[in-house]
């Protein structure tokens, strides 16, 4: 466990998800597949789908509010944004720019982090540190995508795993050494880039005609070969993570996981010896919500009860990059 004295607490959480639900019948009519076969190799049931004219930090302002208000936090008092996105409004500003503008948090640095889905978890692991060096005192940590705007809808293989949502938490700092963000770790391996991206919009390939024809700025995806790797990565970190912690995987009361494919959720279960009630699913109804996935699901068992004062929590995540990442928090 870390020597600091002063150490992150969550003051609360939020988030949002848009009301527009895509279902797995829908999802027939687009493209050749079945809502059986979705089920079968996903988990996945439904998904939701930002409404046209609305961006990415529309999502996160109502999870921030939420999230605020959980806390009892005014925005004034935030020292700073830190979001984990994909699809920023813009391509600069950043979206957590945005975000402290809509909040009127005059007081706050914002920034935005690029890890895909373990975006949440990098967000969470910068704005630990800064709490723990005692820089600031308050930070809105966002998983924010919209992955819908990046969808070939005629790609069986992608459009039927990926929907929008936002989740949040405010972080304090506290000096009470039996609670808080215990650990944290993060990796990447960027031989496996092309393994999962979007090959045009940016610098390299910047938008054409040609582009647009191709759907190259839609998400191009190697399955088994991220499935392969996800499971394995994300059980390393994890126990690196508890081991950091000086927390055993018996003392977590709820394993929180990205949320992308029911079958890499149950692997990681079975590779860290966690029965599945202690895991944290709701991708049948949302899907892969990319850095939103583990914030959302956080928010969810909060609310559901699933986690009390005194609970350790595991979250871990994994996405393009690839990026992935673990923290272990008590409540």
């Amino acid at each position: 466990m870390r020597s600091s004295h002063t150490r992150s607490v969550i003051l609360g959480t939020g988030s949002e998800l848009p009301a527009r639900v895509v279902t797995n019948a829908a999802l027939e009519q687009l493209v050749d597949t079945t809502d059986e076969w979705i089920t079968t190799r996903t988990g996945i049931k439904e998904r939701r789908i930002l409404e046209d004219g609305k961006g990415n930090s529309d999502m996160a302002y109502r999870a921030a509010q939420r999230a605020l208000r959980d806390a009892g936090v005014e925005a004034k008092d935030l020292d700073a944004i830190i979001m984990g996105t994909v699809t920023p409004d813009y391509p600069f500003p950043s979206s957590a720019c945005v975000l402290e503008d809509m909040l009127g948090a005059r007081n706050a640095f914002s920034f935005d982090v690029n890890a895909a889905c373990s975006g949440f978890l990098n967000a969470l692991a910068v704005a630990d540190s800064f709490i723990r060096t005692g820089m600031i005192r308050h930070a809105l940590v966002l998983g924010s995508d919209t992955l819908s705007r990046l969808l070939n809808w005629k790609d069986r293989g992608t459009c039927i795993l990926f929907g929008d949502g936002a989740g949040a938490v405010v972080l304090g700092a506290t000096h009470d050494g039996h609670k808080g963000i215990l650990s944290a770790r993060l990796k990447t391996d960027g031989s496996h880039v092309k393994t999962l991206y979007v090959p045009a919009g940016g610098s390299l390939k910047p938008a054409s005609l040609e582009s647009v024809k191709k759907n190259e700025h839609t998400i191009a995806m190697n399955g088994k070969e991220v499935f392969k790797i996800a499971v394995r990565s994300m059980e390393e970190i994890s126990r690196q993570a508890l081991d950091e912690a000086g927390v055993s995987i018996d003392q977590v009361s709820l394993v929180i996981p990205h949320q992308a494919n029911l079958r890499i959720i149950s692997a990681l279960a079975e590779r860290l010896k966690v029965p599945m009630s202690k895991v944290m699913v709701n991708l049948e109804r949302y899907g892969n919500t990319s850095a939103a996935s583990v914030p959302v699901a956080l928010d969810e068992a909060r609310r559901e009860g699933r986690i009390r004062d005194g609970d350790i929590v595991l979250l871990s995540a994994f996405g393009a990059g690839f990026a992935w990442g673990a923290a272990v928090i008590k409540f």
